[in-house]
């Protein structure tokens, strides 16, 4: 009988109906916060699994994000286009790291992990944000280490 069961995850594809999803560029839905016109999320893949969704976040030139974390959600970050920083803390403010992401680069943000994204560019940036969950989370902070920042 244990056999039978390690063949669920093979069978499952082809007795479940499933069905692709496509998110056209122009049906992406803009989340904002109350007067964030200069970092723009928007939903990509919202809602169509369990497991992950998918954004993009769209910089303007010279601007950057307020400190956030994504609570138990791991997050990768693919480098569309545009030059950014992403500064992470690893459990203070005198610890704060800066990575740069150009083009084509990657970054794994594991959960809790408070960061900002920052364009000190004169150009837009565009990053495509993969998050474990089946909708975004975004918690905005006060600041580094800080108490989760009230709504606006």
């Amino acid at each position: 009988m244990s056999s039978f069961f390690s063949l669920i995850p093979d069978l499952l594809p082809m007795i479940m109906p499933s069905e692709v999803h496509v998110t056209k560029a122009s049906d992406l839905e803009a989340t904002r916060r109350a007067n964030d016109d200069v970092m723009i999320r928007q939903g990509a893949v919202i809602g169509k699994s369990d497991k992950m969704c998918a954004s993009v976040l769209t910089a303007k030139p010279n601007c950057s994000s307020a400190v956030h974390h994504h609570g138990e959600q791991e997050t990768i970050i693919y480098a569309a286009s545009g030059k950014g920083i992403l500064v992470t803390s690893p459990g203070n403010e005198e610890d704060l790291k800066r990575h740069e992401l150009s083009p084509g680069d990657f970054a794994f943000i594991p959960p809790w992990t408070e960061h900002q994204e920052i364009n000190e560019t004169d150009e837009t940036l565009v990053w495509i944000l993969i998050r474990s969950g089946p909708e975004p989370v975004v918690v905005y902070l006060t600041g580094w280490g800080g108490d989760e920042a009230q709504a606006d």
